[in-house]
């Protein structure tokens, strides 16, 4: 057999494989998608308020961007929420009362954030911003370096306000059952690589990283039923109370580095 078509049937072959295995995770997508569906709806659960309001002193401002996670769909009242959880476990550690503002919508990729910095009025000043984001770009297959920019950018518009940041970085997916394998490995891949390509945007953008995968990815892989809502892809109360639990150091620790301020 001469060299050329040698080379021939190997780009072929690639080809074909290359083709078959997209139309098999784009079946796979879809499977997992119908199997998830929407059980929770869109709409998440009001959180923002003071909390810790008994306690003395001018409330921290803290605020949550991002996407379902940073809103808490799955959770059933605003204490449930990873908002409420953070805001209520934060505002007893510093021992002042938080004021909890919910940018965060259901849906959101890292493209988002900057509109939900957009809609924050022009005169508010968040003490401590916490960005949870990136499972939507996975899902979405947006390329980590963009996500990673659009995460630097948002960082950096927190900082020009004042804002100690922290960033939870993007949970594991592959804890997620209903998605089918191969597809599963190839999420957890990426979601694995977008996390750790946002933990170093935050160092080098002044913001401190948050590990999710290495703090509650465990959890999510060996108590899926106590750990996921109803729908198995969003988190469950339990599931927002290990997550908040996780973020509450870096939270505490920012909420410390914050310089009082007049308003």
């Amino acid at each position: 057999m001469s060299r050329i078509r040698l080379l021939t049937l190997l780009v072929v072959g690639i080809t074909a494989s290359a083709v078959g295995a997209r139309v098999l995770l784009t079946r796979q997508a879809a499977i997992a998608r119908r199997r998830i569906g929407k059980p929770l709806g869109e709409d998440s659960v009001d959180a923002d308020r003071v909390w810790r309001r008994a306690l003395e002193g001018e409330p921290l401002e803290l605020l949550l961007l991002g996407d379902s996670l940073a809103a808490g769909l799955g959770a059933q009242t605003r204490k449930q929420t990873l908002g409420g959880r953070l805001a209520k476990t934060l505002g007893a550690r510093i021992r002042r009362p938080v004021r909890l503002r919910t940018g965060a919508v259901v849906g959101s990729e890292s493209s988002d954030l900057a509109a939900q910095l957009d809609g924050l009025p022009t005169d508010y000043l968040p003490d401590v911003a916490v960005i949870v984001v990136g499972g939507n770009d996975v899902t979405h297959r947006i390329p980590v370096a963009t996500s990673a920019t659009y995460l630097r950018e948002a960082i950096e518009r927190l900082r020009e306000r004042g804002a100690q940041v922290v960033v939870g970085t993007c949970p594991d997916l592959g804890a997620l059952r209903p998605v089918p394998q191969p597809l599963r490995r190839l999420a957890a891949s990426m979601s694995r690589r977008l996390a750790e390509a946002q933990a170093d945007t935050a160092r080098a953008t002044g913001a401190e990283p948050v590990d999710l995968r290495r703090a509650v990815g465990p959890m999510f892989f060996d108590e899926p039923e106590a750990m996921f809502s109803m729908d198995r892809f969003h988190p469950s109360p339990l599931g927002y109370r290990r997550t908040a639990e996780a973020l509450l150091p870096a939270a505490s620790r920012a909420a410390e580095r914050v310089t009082p301020r007049l308003r």
